[in-house]
């Protein structure tokens, strides 16, 4: 029997994946409040910018015809490391109904792979401390938990 995550296919986002992309992000985010359901203008010029800068981009996860994953893939020229190439990995996504089917560890390993053909040295993610399963999830992959992180939101 095929697994799902062999039946899926990766592709950078389009401006005509917004809508789905969108409705992933709410319905997986810990802060609706930030996302804006029904304004499609900036996730759209995010989309143009990654790819107009080369500094990122936003993979969708098909399955079966439909978007059913998403990934932002970020790349950080750091200057540390002798000016090395750092990935970071946001927004990880995938559908609820088809969750456990293998399609995060697909995304996974393709974002990992695209890190990796990009020249980055390392793949780093942060993952909301109450999210215990993606810590679970992300360590069966390899990560390590390394850092505690910080941050100031206005």
């Amino acid at each position: 029997m095929t697994e799902a995550r062999d039946e899926v296919v990766f592709r950078t986002a389009t401006s005509s994946d917004v809508s789905v992309l969108v409705q992933l992000l709410s319905a997986g985010t810990l802060s609706p409040e930030a996302e804006g359901p029904q304004d499609h203008e900036g996730y759209a010029l995010a989309l143009q910018e990654l790819d107009h800068t080369g500094t990122g981009e936003v993979l969708v996860a098909v399955f079966r015809g439909e978007v059913v994953g998403m990934a932002q893939l970020v790349y950080l020229r750091h200057f540390q490391h002798r000016g090395g190439l750092c990935a970071e990995v946001e927004s990880v996504h995938v559908r609820e109904d088809v969750r456990s089917l293998g399609i995060g560890t697909a995304l996974m390993s393709e974002v990992l792979a695209r890190a990796k053909a990009k020249g980055a040295y390392r793949l780093q993610l942060t993952s909301n401390v109450t999210r215990k399963s993606a810590h679970l999830f992300y360590e069966r992959l390899g990560f390590e938990p390394s850092h505690v992180g910080f941050k100031i939101t206005w």
